[in-house]
């Protein structure tokens, strides 16, 4: 199956399905899958039509989902450039090995160039080591100057719900 033509393409609507499944094989991997409330009309609302929150390259050999790269646009305003986050990348088991993880960052990036960005961000679950050696490699750089923080839930509404003086 590996030898079979490897093709990488922007997703569409009827795509969802298929992206869900790559976001749970992530969840999977880590050990997580109980944390995924996204929903496959989750990623349909969210992902496609008028304003979409986010773009996702789907890699396929021989007509099989190999892999997939789900990423938004991002702007650092330090540099003064666009660029995009990658929220999630994910190769396929029986693909692992064979190049697609480099192709879909390679075609991610080149993807976000030919949109006018600079660049490319990304963080890696902790717990995630061999995607974290694969973006070493591949010339991603950890930065230990920087902590992601982050809200989410009855903390993001409450905090949605202040007023300006945070009381």
């Amino acid at each position: 199956m590996v030898d079979a033509p490897l093709r990488i393409r922007l997703a569409e609507a009827g795509d969802a399905d298929i992206i869900h499944s790559g976001l749970m094989m992530i969840a999977r991997h880590v050990g997580e899958e109980e944390k995924v409330t996204a929903t496959p009309a989750d990623i349909r609302r969210h992902g496609f039509g008028d304003r979409p929150a986010f773009m996702v390259l789907i890699a396929e050999v021989g007509g099989s989902f190999a892999g997939m790269s789900l990423f938004f646009p991002s702007f650092s305003t330090w540099r003064g450039r666009p660029g995009a986050y990658i929220q999630d990348i994910v190769v396929g088991e029986d693909f692992r090995g064979a190049g697609i993880g480099v192709a879909l960052l390679r075609a991610t990036a080149a993807h976000v160039r030919e949109n006018g960005g600079a660049y490319l961000r990304l963080s890696v679950d902790a717990k995630n080591v061999s995607a974290q050696h694969f973006y070493e490699r591949m010339g991603l750089q950890w930065s230990k100057d920087e902590h992601i923080h982050a809200v989410h839930g009855d903390a993001f509404e409450a905090l949605a719900g202040q007023h300006e003086s945070g009381v």
